[in-house]
């Protein structure tokens, strides 16, 4: 299973704008210089990020980004489901889906524990994880780096 960059880029960008002082909006120019991402392809991650109420939008000559709620209060599953919509690893297991409805097998099929065992491990783990355990581990690296 493989997570596109609109996961990896957003988490990124998320970032970027989580280290910045909770009042002060981040540009998208901003986040493009320090993560090598384009500004074509930041605006429409971010809109993505915002119309989910993940991010707010600044206008002004200060204007950018700004998390729309405390770090501590978004997961990196809230930032993976926004930009990827289903992260289950085999269409059966989406809750979407029903139980049956997308396996002839339906029931009778063994395999299917263990995809929803690791449907629940990798939705585990990203919840497990907020912006702020992210902020936290990047000001640790920093410190190291110094």
């Amino acid at each position: 299973m493989k997570l596109s960059t609109k996961s990896t880029y957003g988490l990124r960008a998320m970032l970027a704008i989580a280290m910045k002082d909770k009042n002060t909006a981040t540009s998208i120019n901003d986040i493009s210089g320090a993560e090598g991402i384009s500004v074509a392809y930041l605006e429409q991650l971010l809109n993505r990020l915002r119309r989910h109420g993940l991010v707010e939008s600044v206008r002004g000559p200060k204007g950018g980004y700004i998390l729309s709620r405390r770090p501590s209060e978004i997961t990196v599953a809230d930032i993976v489901k926004t930009l990827e919509g289903n992260i289950y690893p085999v269409h059966c297991v989406s809750p979407k889906n029903g139980p049956l409805s997308a396996c002839s097998r339906g029931a009778s099929c063994v395999p299917k524990i263990v995809w929803h065992k690791l449907a629940r491990a990798i939705s585990d783990c990203l919840e497990s994880i907020t912006l702020e355990d992210l902020c936290a581990e990047a000001i640790r690296i920093k410190r190291r780096k110094s």
